[in-house]
């Protein structure tokens, strides 16, 4: 199962260039509008990534995949179990390309509906100065 999870995350990163994403890319206004809503946010980058730079508040704390690019082995079944396929959720990660392919899985794959992933991730958020909780 984890060899078909990385040979499809690699197949959709290929192809993530290719075609209009079948989730809503979203900016830091958008974010904050989100945020005000309720919608739930996952970081999903590594915990040295998070002490880093502190994350988005009220973020869950999920990795994704570890510093080799391999999905982490409970990713997809956390996530899966913390989030129905019908309501709405934002990742978010360093630049937005690993949340481009975590978003379009769960889109095509994972049956998810409204993904919204932030575009530029955290680095355009602290760079636009908006605020960040130690971790």
């Amino acid at each position: 199962m984890l060899l078909r999870i990385i040979a499809l995350l690699s197949l959709l990163f290929v192809l993530s260039g290719c075609a209009e994403p079948p989730y809503t890319n979203i900016d830091n206004t958008q974010l904050q509008t989100l945020l005000k809503q309720g919608v739930t946010i996952y970081d999903v980058r590594r915990p040295e990534e998070w002490r880093q730079t502190g994350v988005v508040e009220g973020s869950r704390l999920l990795t994704f995949v570890d510093a080799n690019g391999r999905p982490t082995p409970d990713f997809f079944a956390r996530f899966t179990t913390e989030v129905k396929k019908d309501e709405p959720v934002i990742v978010i990660c360093r630049t937005g390309n690993r949340t481009d392919v975590l978003a379009r899985l769960l889109v095509e794959e994972l049956g998810y509906r409204q993904v919204y992933n932030v575009r530029d991730g955290i680095t355009r958020w602290i760079a636009e100065k908006n605020p960040t909780v130690r971790k």
